[in-house]
């Protein structure tokens, strides 16, 4: 087998392994390439049926042609949805567009605490209607105990410390000094109850990898990756106040790769775009301790 063949081994193992261990299981979708990648991933591991709910956390502030490619693929691929989001601060206008809150206390409002309110079932949560692409509330809460995440370790310094079942408290708290080891491929995935696990699929595979799989595979993404003849594309994605676009002129998926390891971003970091790295001083560990993604 190449590395892809082998990557993609490993993510079904895993995925199937997950299936099997929890019982509330759910998938994060951020629509981004990764989280993409690894849906076409679920769809392989089991036979064109991806038999848990993906959920979306929806900022409000997302780029609008994000959305319009989620609800695209949710009716051609049949997907079970959820999405959630916080109301209050978004009624209320605190957020960082609002002027209300920096813009690291925005992605705590709205991504780490939205995230955790869903997955706990504190929150409401909506429900995709595949056919008519409706949004209707779901009266069903019970917690995810499983939460399936797109991160690979290489993205940024936090998740290089991750696991691929990494425990949560309650609260889906990360105690970044307080996780299993995994040597040889040899996974725990027997948590006390009440555990919250977060599970990596695509732990090991770099940015190259994806944009590899996507081109062999044929995986859909958003256009927003391709420059549209402005010299211009995105490498990263998130809420458009916050994330910018590189100077790029790849279109196509050869070309990305190209850029990405002898071209203009060769020695780029991924999430050079995002602004809200630089306020937490270039990384997202504290964040991310707090249950961000």
């Amino acid at each position: 087998m190449d590395r892809l063949d082998e990557l993609e081994s490993q993510s079904v193992y895993v995925l199937r392994e997950a299936y099997a261990k929890f019982s509330d299981l759910c998938m994060l979708w951020s629509v981004g390439k990764d989280s993409t990648a690894l849906l076409w991933l679920a769809r392989k591991a089991f036979f064109g049926h991806v038999p848990f709910p993906l959920v979306h956390i929806d900022t409000g502030f997302k780029i609008p042609e994000m959305i319009a490619f989620r609800d695209r693929l949710v009716r051609a691929w049949s997907l079970q949805m959820l999405f959630g989001r916080n109301e209050e601060a978004l009624a209320r206008g605190a957020t960082f567009p609002g002027g209300a809150l920096t813009r690291l206390e925005c992605c705590r409002a709205l991504k780490t605490e939205a995230l955790k309110h869903v997955l706990d079932g504190s929150w409401p949560r909506y429900r995709v209607d595949p056919a008519t692409g409706e949004y209707r509330p779901v009266t069903d809460r019970r917690p995810f105990a499983g939460v399936i995440v797109g991160l690979r370790a290489d993205e940024e310094g936090s998740r290089s410390k991750e696991r691929v079942f990494s425990p949560r408290d309650r609260r889906g708290d990360w105690d970044v000094a307080d996780q299993p080891p995994e040597f040889w491929n040899q996974f725990k995935t027997d948590f006390a109850p009440g555990t919250h696990v977060r599970i990596h699929p695509l732990l090991d595979w770099t940015e190259v990898d994806i944009w590899n799989y996507i081109d062999r595979e044929a995986v859909p993404v958003t256009e927003l990756y391709f420059d549209r003849g402005e010299g211009r594309r995105y490498r990263s994605l998130g809420c458009a106040p916050c994330t910018g676009a590189v100077t790029s002129t790849a279109r196509t998926v050869a070309e990305i790769v190209a850029e990405l390891t002898t071209g203009s971003l060769s020695r780029v970091a991924e999430r050079s775009g995002r602004a809200q790295d630089e306020e937490d001083g270039g990384g997202l560990e504290r964040l991310r301790s707090e249950g961000y993604m």
